[in-house]
Formats: structure tokens, C-alpha cells, sequence
């Protein structure tokens, strides 16, 4: 750790682009101005490591969702596993309502016999 002496109003620069300036001593606090780019976070150590946990727990579940959705789910007791068909194997083939009105015209039409009458 470096430590360094500085008075009220006096800074040092952390890289080409962080500079920390003393804004104000009292007694045993020193509050601190920092300047930073946008892109640089800048937090207090107890926020900086709630953030951090955060992470870790998102990181956590998403692993944990990822494992659950490669293994594969298991059949209840006593029931076959049914493995996926083709397309065409899915879905019974319908013949387009046009195509079956015509099929009727074609075919005869079947009426009961008529009785004879007495």
C-alpha cells in the first residue's frame, strides 16, 4: 500500500485520468473529491462489494438454470419414453376441403331401398 501526506485542496492522480483531491479535514474524517471518467466506477468499499456478491449470486443461478436445461428430464415410472417424429409423421395429411367436395360428386350417392308399397 502507498501511502501518501496531503493537505486541503491537494491531489494525486491515480493513471492519466483519476485525480483525488482533499476537499476537507475535521478531526478523524478527510472527505475526498474524485474525478474519474464515466466508464471508471467509482463506489465505497461496502457498496463495491455488495455489487460484487450480486454478481457472483447472478452468476450462480445462471449456471445452475443452464444444468437444468442440459439434463435431460426424467419419464415418470412405467411410462415408454417417446422419442420426437418427422414432421409428416406428426401431423395426419388432410386433403384440402375442395379436393374432398369434389371426391363427393364423384362418388355415388347410396339411398335405402324403397319399399314396396301396398
Amino acid at each position: 500500500m502507498l501511502v501518501l501526506s496531503r493537505q486541503k485542496d491537494e491531489s494525486i492522480m491515480i493513471g492519466d485520468d483519476v485525480r483525488i483531491t482533499i476537499v476537507d479535514v475535521r478531526g478523524d474524517k478527510v472527505r475526498l473529491g474524485i474525478t474519474a471518467p464515466r466508464e471508471i466506477p467509482v463506489h465505497r468499499i461496502e457498496i463495491y462489494e455488495a455489487i460484487q456478491r450480486e454478481k457472483k449470486e447472478k452468476e450462480k443461478e445462471e449456471q445452475t438454470q443452464e444444468q437444468s436445461e442440459k439434463k435431460p428430464q426424467k419419464q415418470p415410472e412405467g411410462e415408454p419414453q417417446v422419442q420426437p417424429k418427422d414432421e409428416a409423421e406428426q401431423k395426419p395429411q388432410k386433403k384440402p376441403k375442395r379436393a374432398a367436395k369434389k371426391q363427393a360428386k364423384k362418388e355415388p350417392k347410396e339411398y335405402p331401398e324403397k319399399l314396396p308399397q301396398h
